[in-house]
């Protein structure tokens, strides 16, 4: 029975260890390796031949057609010796740069987020870039129609007026573009910034001069390369790609590889949600307003380039009328109240994936927290401490469980040496002690195992949240979000790692007793390459298990001894 307690045990740590790496795996975009079936399904139509296209009749092309508009780079089709402009914005929040070419936005700076952490051995306080179009990245936002010969993202278009930044004082600042005639249509943007926003108005206004009736599709795309960010690690991963959100199938995260096997599904004809490109802590969305017709796709449009978007078609529009479409574009943190307050579904882009229930309490307690302490070090460790108390009475019958099998441990392995010739005879005189002594053998795994979701969830939302980057916590640690750069938090929890196991009993087959010490430790080097914030949830996890282990043990009468393997064996 000893062994059997063993053996669940260890099957508890291996699934616990399982479910980390699947949703690693997940969270990165992958397929899961041990739980297929945990994957969300998401698909790409066809790609197109790189030019805007609609169908015959000018309707919201069919799933599997190719909708999407043309790709990034191309001469424009429309005045072949046009020159682009770049067109700086500032606002409190941004640093944007518009394109005159379809007036698209090319460039974004975040000036409340740095671009390197502060434990990085670059300190520049430069500002994050989220969206850029030159060097080796690309990511950017662009709008057109399609459905006949009408301006497209590639078409030149003209700066109105000459703003520059939004004023002290002033709210909001209107970014005004408008194209040529094409086929007889005129487009206009409208971007709308407002202060301390990170969603912006794009008001798409169509005038038909054309002398008839025309019905064009208006997209909104963001494409963006498929190169993972350079801040990743072997040990630990997060989504870089496209999503879709309806309320039909909720989130659906795309890989760029099933993008380009055209092998992913995900829902292409609906009437809400939004589509957005998500990286670590960042992301960006297109968003129409709900009852808003629109077919949603992901294509690639070159080598290493990927798009995602939506399709809404706008009614007939008279010889000389016009038509206006209100939409909008996130650009910004992943800060879940933040985004709670722009659009439904849209907090979801921060995935903590199939523990979501247990996540979003777990960040909604963390922020209450941290409403008290102002510092999101001392926050983790007093969630820890209150899970910890929450949980006290089902740890400490475990903890009971592995104190009575620590203290006949000694007898068990005598009769296991005196018996080892017979089994059956040992299985017997195993189980007259278990009764003897009122143990339980499986009495320590099933709190444990109960346990384990909580702090998987907790381990997904210090790694997802924002909030951490570049936030310190004492002393040396000034970046909860990076590797702690003199080690030190490392060593300290591989060493509580140790004195934990150790107050464990020892199973008595020697091989399990070694893989006992051998796995933890092993677990343990891995942190070394993990945020400060999450090893430091995971120290002040170990210490208060240990602190709950030594009182138990101590009450029960078990000898403060650390059980060790013998290694030379």
């Amino acid at each position: 029975m000893n062994d059997i307690r063993r053996s669940i045990l260890w099957v508890v740590f291996g699934l616990s260890m399982v479910l980390i790496w699947d949703k690693w795996q997940i969270h990165n975009g992958h397929k899961p390796t041990f739980f297929p079936g945990a994957a969300p399904a998401v698909t790409a139509p066809a790609a197109s031949n790189g030019q805007p296209a609609a169908t015959g009749n000018g309707s919201v092309p069919a799933a599997g057609q190719a909708a999407a508009p043309a790709a990034a780079g191309e001469t424009p089709a429309a005045a072949p010796g046009a020159v682009a402009q770049r067109h700086e914005i500032t606002t409190d929040v941004f640093k944007l740069v518009f394109n005159s070419e379809g007036g698209s936005l090319i460039g974004a700076e975040l000036l409340k987020h740095a671009e390197a952490t502060r434990q990085s051995k670059d300190q520049s306080e430069k500002p994050f870039t989220l969206l850029t179009q030159g060097g080796e990245h690309i990511y950017v936002a662009q709008t057109g129609l399609i459905g006949g010969n009408f301006p497209t993202h590639k078409t030149p278009m003209t700066l109105v007026g000459n703003p520059t930044a939004l004023a002290d004082g002033q709210n909001e600042l209107q970014v005004r573009f408008e194209s040529a005639e094409v086929g007889g249509v005129k487009l206009v943007k409208t971007y709308t910034l407002t202060r301390g926003r990170y969603d912006i108005g794009v008001q798409h206004e169509v005038l038909n001069a054309s002398g008839q009736t025309v019905t064009p599709q208006l997209y909104l795309q963001l494409v963006r390369d498929g190169s993972k960010l350079s801040s990743e690690t072997p040990f630990y991963s997060t989504f870089t790609g496209p999503a879709v959100y309806t309320n039909e199938k909720k989130y659906q995260k795309i890989e760029f590889a099933d993008i380009e096997k055209n092998k992913a599904e995900f829902i292409k004809s609906s009437s809400d949600g939004y589509v957005a490109m998500v990286q670590h802590y960042f992301a960006s969305a297109w968003l129409l307003g709900d009852g808003v017709a629109r077919e949603n796709f992901a294509r690639k449009i070159d080598n290493n380039l990927f798009a995602v978007g939506t399709i809404t078609p706008l009614t007939a529009i008279e010889p000389g009328q016009s038509k206006g479409v209100q939409t909008r574009l996130f650009l910004g943190p992943q800060e879940e109240k933040v985004l709670e307050t722009i659009a439904p579904g849209l907090e979801l882009v921060k995935d903590y994936g199939w523990l979501t229930i247990l996540a979003k309490p777990l960040y909604w307690l963390l922020e209450k927290i941290h409403g008290f302490v102002g510092n999101w070090g001392w926050s983790i460790v007093l969630l820890v401490v209150l899970i910890k108390a929450a949980f006290y009475w089902l740890n400490a019958s475990a903890y009971r469980s592995m104190a009575k099998m620590k203290k006949i441990n000694p007898r068990i392995m005598e009769m296991r040496e005196r018996l080892k010739g017979n089994p059956q005879a040992m299985q017997q005189e195993m189980m007259k002690m278990y009764r003897e002594e009122k143990v339980n053998p499986l009495g320590g795994c099933f709190p444990i195992l109960i346990q384990i979701p909580v702090f998987i969830a907790l381990y997904w939302v210090l790694l997802s949240s924002v909030e951490m980057r570049n936030a310190p916590w004492m002393a040396w640690i000034t970046d909860l979000s990076s590797p702690d750069p003199y080690f030190i938090l490392p060593l300290v929890m591989a060493v509580t790692t140790m004195i934990q196991t150790a107050l464990n009993p020892l199973p008595p087959d020697p091989l399990q007793a070694k893989l006992m010490w051998l796995m933890p430790l092993m677990f343990s080097v891995m942190f070394f390459f993990f945020p400060s914030g999450l090893v430091l949830y995971w120290i002040t996890n170990n210490v208060l298990t240990i602190a709950q282990q030594a009182v138990i043990n101590k009450s029960m009468g078990v000898p403060l001894k650390f059980s060790m393997p013998n290694f030379k064996a």
